[in-house]
């Protein structure tokens, strides 16, 4: 099943977990530490209230907004770009957990997530960001390849597991947020 299908099947909290889990793999931009977002995925795991999710939101937009400038402050052009499309994922996470609201934030996230690794692979990427969520990745780069792997297997999990298989997707997470991080560090490397 294409990433595309698999995002209009998701339910709320899978939909709530894809958006999470993309703006998770790339908080390496902005700055922020392994643990900033673990309150939203609390919520999440614990089937907190929407007010909730709200305020644990607006604490995790408080804590990234220094680091950001810091993140910005150290990177190219390719870096600043990817910046922004990560500063844009948590911008426009909805305070509302409703299924439409994180639907839509999910589907944007899914789109600016592949659009960083795009952005920051070093291996040339003949194929369009949505040809790769439709399922034709036969030119995509491998940076690429891996994070379209590492969406459809969060929402795989959710949908095949619940909320136990919140967990399991956290650790895709955790594992994509590393990779970012490594590449993001190569090319600061490269720049010296």
């Amino acid at each position: 099943m294409s990433l595309v299908e698999l995002i209009a099947q998701a339910d709320e909290r899978g939909l709530a977990a894809s958006g999470l889990a993309c703006l998770d793999r790339c908080i390496p931009l902005l700055g922020g530490d392994d643990e900033v977002l673990r309150p939203l995925w609390g919520s999440l795991a614990d089937g907190s209230s929407e007010g909730d999710w709200a305020e644990r939101l607006q604490q995790v937009r408080e804590a990234l907004e220094a680091a950001d400038g810091e993140a910005a402050a150290e990177g190219g052009a390719a870096e600043d770009e990817a910046a922004q499309l990560a500063r844009r994922m948590l911008d426009a996470a909805p305070a509302t957990r409703s299924a439409p609201e994180v639907r839509q934030w999910a589907d944007a996230c899914s789109v600016a997530s592949l659009q960083i690794h795009r952005l920051l692979d070093p291996a040339e990427d003949t194929t369009s960001v949505d040809s790769c969520r439709e399922g034709r990745t036969e030119d995509a780069s491998p940076l690429v390849a891996a994070e379209l792997r590492r969406q459809i297997t969060v929402l795989e999990l959710l949908a095949g597991h619940g909320s136990a298989g919140l967990r399991q997707a956290l650790e895709v997470s955790t594992e994509g947020r590393r990779v970012l991080r490594a590449v993001v560090s190569r090319r600061a490397r490269s720049r010296v």
